[in-house]
């Protein structure tokens, strides 16, 4: 009997160690990639500026380099999707993939694909997010470590550092450690164990205390002050829980729609990456608030006082935008494209309810997040993930309730429709891809 806790205390003395290794190394990877995201956003805006300055002037020189540069990230992104294929798209049906046993991965080319590729990306305009490749990019880490330290690939101890890993990146993408916490084991484990929580709290704790030294500790998005909702109003978040979730059931339906659109146009290489990158080129002159993943738009939001009419633009773009650039293939994520649609319905909504005389205006910047917590719940269908990931990003605390209500809602009516989990049907359908490569390859 001594022996066999003896056995478990170090097992649990091993699994602190490498959660702090594997969120360490999370910490470090996402921190470098959201440090060259950030200063590609800038560098793009900056870009913006002095094309149109040239443009104004007569000068074309510099559009034209400004246009050939977007085929040569096509290009680029073209052969690093071709040298590595599992850094296509977000990476958490690859990381769901590897759990199931149907995937491998090589974790040190992955994760420097990964951040290659989602820097172009994303940088360039693409509307994308940074946290479905920082939950891989975390995966990675913790596979690392697991290597380090010789555990199988498919024991125990792998599969729990691989969804530590996991949950580790998204911390550091967003500063939020908890959220982190629940979503390796919510959308990745789906089971609960000791062992797991222990070595995730530890590896997301770490790399939420890593990248905080680089970036701070406050809040992803800034909406000033946002008052607490009475409970007599608590049925309003109820209510913008049906509509967004009507909404967000067009989310998963069109990503599926927008992979067999490339697969009926039949472009391959750096052509399929072309289109939504000349498109991005166009839009960083008409509709500039929805290129790259959109956190600046969501800040906007609670301070301008954008018309009814513009925030349908807003969302009728970002969504259709949204679309185009994820069926591509290239690195990249939908996690906060899906928030900032979510905050554009409760945005919507919100007027709607104002207009009509219905509801305070002071509770407008309560909608926008309420919208995001509805939208991500009735998407990936983690309605406690969502809850506690909005909470964290936007500092409100006090909107637990709220968030709860309106996360529960907008699942309701995604179960009702029959929705099923995003990620899950992305991996259905990287699956069958996969098993159709070798059916093909055995008949040649």
């Amino acid at each position: 009997m001594d022996m066999s806790r003896n056995v478990k205390r170090r097992f649990r003395l091993r699994l602190i160690l490498e959660g702090l290794g594997v969120g360490m190394g999370a910490g470090l990877s996402v921190g470098v990639f959201r440090y060259l995201l950030a200063a590609s956003e800038g560098f793009r805006q900056a870009v913006y500026e002095a094309v149109g300055l040239a443009a104004a002037r007569g000068s074309w020189l510099l559009p034209l380099l400004y246009a050939a540069s977007f085929v040569i990230i096509a290009w680029v992104l073209a052969k690093i999707v071709a040298a590595e294929p599992m850094c296509t798209g977000s990476g958490i049906p690859q990381v769901k993939g590897i759990l199931l046993g149907r995937m491998s991965m090589n974790w040190l080319s992955v994760l420097l694909a990964k951040i290659a590729g989602g820097v172009l990306a994303i940088g360039s305009g693409m509307s994308l997010g940074r946290e479905g490749p920082s939950v891989q990019i975390g995966a990675c880490a913790g596979q690392g470590i697991g290597r380090l330290s010789r555990s199988s690939d498919r024991g125990l101890e792998a599969r729990t550092l691989l969804v530590a890993g996991a949950g580790a990146g998204l911390a550091a993408a967003f500063n939020a450690p908890l959220a982190g916490v629940i979503f390796g084991l919510e959308e990745l484990q789906r089971t609960f164990s000791p062992a797991a929580l222990l070595a995730s709290i530890t590896a997301a704790v770490t790399a939420a205390a890593v990248t905080e030294l680089f970036f701070g500790s406050s809040p992803v998005f800034s909406l000033g002050y946002l008052l607490p909702m009475p409970l007599d109003m608590l049925g309003w978040p109820a209510c913008l829980g049906v509509f967004v979730g009507a909404l967000g059931r067009l989310f998963n339906i069109s990503l599926l729609l927008a992979q067999d659109f490339y697969e009926r146009l039949g472009l391959k290489g750096m052509y399929k990456t072309l289109l939504p990158l000349l498109l991005a080129a166009v839009l960083g002159f008409l509709l500039p608030e929805i290129l790259g993943g959109g956190n600046r738009l969501v800040d906007a939001l609670a301070v301008e006082d954008y018309s009814l009419a513009f925030l349908c633009l807003l969302f009728v773009g970002k969504f259709l935008f949204t679309m185009l650039c994820f069926g591509s293939g290239v690195p990249g994520g939908i996690f906060l494209p899906m928030l900032v649609l979510g905050a554009l319905g409760g945005a919507i909504f919100g007027q709607l309810l104002a207009g009509a005389g219905l509801f305070p205006a002071m509770y407008l910047p309560d909608m926008i997040v309420f919208g995001m917590a509805a939208y991500f719940a009735v998407v990936v269908k983690s309605p406690v993930t969502g809850s506690v990931l909005i909470m964290e990003m936007t500092g409100s605390f006090q909107h637990m309730l709220a968030l709860l209500i309106v996360s529960l809602s907008a699942y309701g009516v995604s179960d009702l429709t029959g929705g099923k989990p995003v990620y899950g049907e992305l991996l259905g359908r990287m699956l069958k891809k996969q098993e159709r490569g070798k059916e093909n390859h055995d008949k040649s």
